[in-house]
């Protein structure tokens, strides 16, 4: 009885990687990556249903991920946190953007993937997707704040949309640039003097 290539997941799976973000999905060769991971098209038929779904497979885990690492925040009874916790809470302190940038950095291949080489799969969308989903939690909050009258501005959520799609493009253009863990590092200082959800909310300090 043949025993099962257990090598062929991983070659084909680094081998699609390489292809993708260097040709984006659109242009990405199948025969090109089963050349590459040293495999006939049947041994990348019999695990995978074609490019799009070699694709997902390579992505899903970031996916998940980032949903889980929002999923406590989105969870969060607002009512429970005190004035200043709320205000905190609109803070893009350099070392919540580190947080950030050093999560998504963790996730670099697949994150990069999602938004810089994911144009013809189900997937395409997501740096809007993401803002929407995050969008819905930024506004969640805004909410609580300006029943507390904390926010003196009046924004709605469309409003509010223009603004959190800007300070997401600048976690976002970095992987676009290739920025190293070095200047992330730097970068998250710079998104901390750059956005202030404060001023642009009239979010006043709780005494």
């Amino acid at each position: 009885m043949s025993v099962p290539d257990r090598s062929i997941d991983p070659r084909l799976l680094s081998a699609a990687k390489d292809e993708f973000l260097k040709k984006g999905f659109d242009k990405a060769s199948l025969a090109q990556i089963c050349k590459a991971a040293g495999v006939t098209t049947g041994a990348l038929y019999k695990r995978y249903n074609g490019k799009e779904e070699l694709f997902s497979a390579l992505v899903e885990s970031t996916v998940k991920d980032m949903t889980e690492y929002v999923s406590g925040i989105g969870n969060t009874d607002l009512t429970g946190l005190t004035d200043r916790e709320l205000f905190d809470s609109f803070s893009l302190a350099p070392e919540t953007n580190r947080r950030w940038l050093r999560f998504l950095y963790d996730h670099k291949e697949g994150f990069t993937l999602l938004i810089r080489c994911s144009s013809g799969t189900r997937y395409e969308n997501f740096h809007q997707d993401w803002t929407e989903k995050m969008n819905a939690l930024d506004y969640k909050y805004y909410q609580e704040a300006r029943r507390r009258g904390l926010a003196g501005k009046e924004i709605t959520a469309e409003e509010l949309h223009a603004l959190t799609y800007s300070v997401w493009a600048l976690f976002y253009e970095p992987f676009f640039l290739g920025f190293t863990r070095e200047q992330l590092e730097r970068h998250a200082d710079t998104i901390s003097r750059f956005a202030d959800w404060h001023s642009a909310l009239d979010i006043k300090k709780p005494q």
